[in-house]
């Protein structure tokens, strides 16, 4: 992530909330000040780490209250490292739709009741599993302020597709997707791109030429794609920024 903090004295903490299928730890940034505007972080298929919480700190500085749940709670794996490809596969692989609109109304429902930050000043904010995730919760949960979604596969093809659900889609959506990510080919893009436009929902699709899976995670400087990164993520800024903008 190349868009560094403007405040060094975001808080960070971890809370434990209740889901329909057991406790999930949950990462938080808090910044600075007060906020009624807040960004939901979903994971890679690593868990919640050093990445994702770096991430969840850049947009506390930011001025938004960040949460990054852990999604691998069923199974009590935590984190895995980069190069644990093959055992984060069949984790994530056993992560269906239910599962995530239930874990992400959970992180909505906490912002509600202790946060006082509704759902419509709420993003959701997923990043490679994360990104499918990311778009499951939009099509599972209504009155979001914005979703957006990097480099997210699975959403058009594989067991957990949910292109039939699009038409539940009820916010902004923005998508980010390298050129040369073997995840998504450029008929899955297509495909999404369609499924969103044939139900009115409003979104912004990019495709990064030269830029592959993960272009965006610095933690990864042989996937990172600096320039492609700073695109997305300036894109992303100003649609959160637009459609969640901060308390004058």
């Amino acid at each position: 992530m190349t868009d560094q903090p403007n405040s060094t004295t975001t808080v960070t903490d971890w809370t434990t909330l209740s889901t329909g299928d057991g406790p999930m730890r949950v990462f938080v940034a808090r910044p600075a000040q007060p906020t009624n505007r807040a960004v939901v972080v979903l994971q890679e298929a690593f868990g919640v780490n050093d990445h994702i919480q770096d991430i969840a700190r850049r947009y506390a500085a930011r001025g938004f209250l960040a949460l990054a749940p852990d999604l691998f709670h069923r199974n009590g794996v935590g984190t895995l490292a980069y190069e644990q490809h093959a055992e984060a596969m069949p984790l994530i692989g056993a992560i269906g739709p239910d599962a995530i609109v239930t874990d992400v109304e959970a992180v909505l429902t906490h912002l509600a009741e202790k946060e006082n930050v509704p759902a419509s000043r709420t993003a959701i904010h997923g990043f490679c599993f994360g990104g499918r995730a990311a778009f499951t919760a939009a099509t599972g949960i209504r009155g979001l302020g914005a979703t957006v979604v990097f480099y997210g596969p699975g959403i058009a093809a594989g067991p957990h597709a949910v292109l039939d659900r699009t038409a539940n889609i009820g916010a902004p959506m923005m998508l980010h997707v390298g050129a040369e990510d073997p995840t998504i080919p450029s008929d899955q893009v297509a495909a999404i791109e369609g499924a969103l436009t044939a139900a009115g929902v409003h979104f912004e699709s990019y495709v990064y030429e030269g830029a592959g899976h993960a272009f965006a995670c610095d933690a990864r400087p042989h996937m990172y794609v600096q320039d492609s990164a700073e695109s997305a993520w300036q894109r992303t800024h100003a649609f959160l920024d637009e459609y969640l903008p901060a308390a004058s």
